[in-house]
Order: structure tokens, then sequence, then C-alpha cells
């Protein structure tokens, strides 16, 4: 660490790029929070006391290299470059530096890794999990139905308000990053458990204290709170356990099968794209190659030339 005195013009610079996000390409938050992460580590390898426009390729490189030996992952080096490149892009745009240290710099070779997923098998035993005799369970089921219906992300389910609810016509209005707004539709299966969670099992959570039910949150707990990201994640952990299922899963996971399922069903891959909220339909294509994997084993299970 360097004896000079810090200065600000780096923190200045990196509010002013995260703000330009925010409002102008209109990122989430976590997001946000990820940028920010990675500028900050960088900010503290090169030097507290370095503005941006003292920084030069060899300290890019250097980063990158001290990131690596540390045991690093390229996926993460290379989001680290993506970070790090937007903002001094920013800067020249807005003309605040003349040249850019990342510009020479190749984005580390990052092997996209396949979404784990389940079998249909495995979906309907977690499904069958939750005790459905009770609020609580009836409400962890509907959760369930709903995700594996939809694929939402784990965000967008636990902040599920009930003005987005529009079960007449069986599909849900979603706000997803970037505050982007998309229509999902629920199927019969699922809408059922909603509604029978919503009748039956929502307002008995909060034993009859009315302050609790003032929640507009679809998902609430027995205090009449919306449930949380991180309650979701534990519970769908402990149902997992219960249904048996031996790899370790977290909410994508049944975002993962839901997709997956849906293209080895013949789905296409715009339709998927859309009921995903994927902006680019690069991401969407990773799932048609988790699809081709599983019908290349299912061939050589099967076929008697396998």
């Amino acid at each position: 660490m360097s004896d000079q005195p810090i200065s600000e013009a780096f923190d200045y610079a990196v509010d002013d790029y995260l703000d330009w996000l925010r409002v102008e390409r209109g990122l989430a938050e976590n997001t946000l929070k990820a940028y920010q992460r990675d500028l900050s580590g960088f900010r503290e390898h090169v030097g507290l006391h370095r503005a941006p426009e003292e920084v030069e390729d060899l300290h890019v490189r250097g980063w990158l290299a001290m990131r690596a030996e540390s045991g690093t992952s390229p996926r993460t080096q290379a989001r680290g470059l993506v970070s790090l490149r937007g903002f001094y892009r920013y800067l020249l745009a807005e003309e605040r530096l003349s040249a850019d240290p990342t510009a020479r710099i190749e984005l580390p070779k990052a092997g996209r890794p396949l979404p784990k997923s389940l079998s249909l098998d495995e979906v309907e035993r977690l499904l069958a999990a939750p005790d459905v005799d009770t609020p609580r369970g009836l409400r962890d089921r509907a959760m369930f139905e709903v995700l594996y219906a939809t694929g939402l992300r784990a965000t967008e389910l636990v902040e599920l308000r009930m003005g987005q609810l529009h079960l007449e016509v069986g599909y849900l209005q979603v706000v997803g990053k970037g505050d982007k707004e998309r229509l999902v539709p629920l199927g019969d299966v699922a809408r059922a458990w909603l509604e029978r969670y919503l009748m039956l099992g929502r307002d008995t959570l909060t034993k009859g204290d009315l302050r609790r039910r003032a929640n507009e949150a679809v998902f609430i707990t027995r205090l009449g709170r919306g449930m949380t990201r991180q309650g979701f994640f534990k519970m769908l952990r402990i149902y997992a356990e219960q249904a048996e299922i031996k790899q370790t899963i977290s909410p994508h996971t049944l975002r993962h099968a839901f997709a997956t399922h849906l293209l080895e069903r013949g789905v296409d891959l715009r339709s998927l794209q859309l009921m995903l909220g994927h902006a680019d339909i690069s991401t969407t294509e990773i799932y048609t190659h988790l699809s081709r994997a599983r019908l290349a084993k299912i061939h050589a299970e099967h076929h008697p030339r396998g």
C-alpha cells in the first residue's frame, strides 16, 4: 500500500459511472453492486492514491494476473475486466481522459458452464414435499408451482405483489431486471395452487391480524412480511433434502428445469427468451446446449448402436 495521500478522483468517477448505468442503462441494483465490487477491488490493487488517468495497461494486466494466481475463475476474471472496460469507455466518452488502459487486453477465456437442472421425477418429488394441509406448506407448494411453471428469478418470485396477479386470464405481470415488465403465462396447475393458497393459506398465516394482512406481497411469512430471497433459498434446501434430491439446488435450478423441459418439448427459442426475460437471446441459447447434451445421453443409453 502506498504512503501517498488518498486520491478521491477514482471514487468520484466510479460513482458517476454507476449513476449513469443506473439511470441511462437501467441496470439492476445487484448488477451495479457487482460492478462496484470489481472496480473497488481494482482500485485497491493499483493503490488508493492513483487517479483513473494514471492507470496503465500494465496495472490492469497485473490485477488480472494477481486474481488468476489467487484462484479466481476465468469467468469471474472476465467479468472484472468487463466492469473495468465499461468504466474506462464511459470516461473516454465523457472526455475525462484520452486513453483506455483496457483497450488492448483480451478477455480471459471463460468456458460457459451448463446450468444444473432437475429431471421431471425430481421436480415432482420437490413439488410434493410441502405439507399442504398447513398454511405454510400450502404457501410453499404454491411458490414451487409458480416458479416451475413460469421460470421466474427468485427475486421476481418473492417480490410479486397482489396487483401483479391476473389469474382470471392466467398471467403474471413480472418486473424483472432493469425494471422491465413482461407478461408470463402461469398454467392451469400453478394457477390452481396459487388460488388455493390465496383462499385458504395466506390470511391464515397471519392468524387473523388485520395489520399483517395489509402487506401486498403475494407470499408472506407468519409475521405478515414478504418472503425474502434468503428465506426462500433456505426453505428450498430443506424440501430438497426431504425429496431426496442429491444435488445441491437453488431457486435457479427450478428456473433451469423450466427452460430445459420446455425446450425438450419443442418450444421455440424466441418464446423461451420472452418468458425468461433475457435481454439477449444468446443467454437463452445456453439451454439448447443443455438440451442437446441430455438428448445425446438418452440416445447413448437407449439406442442399440448408442
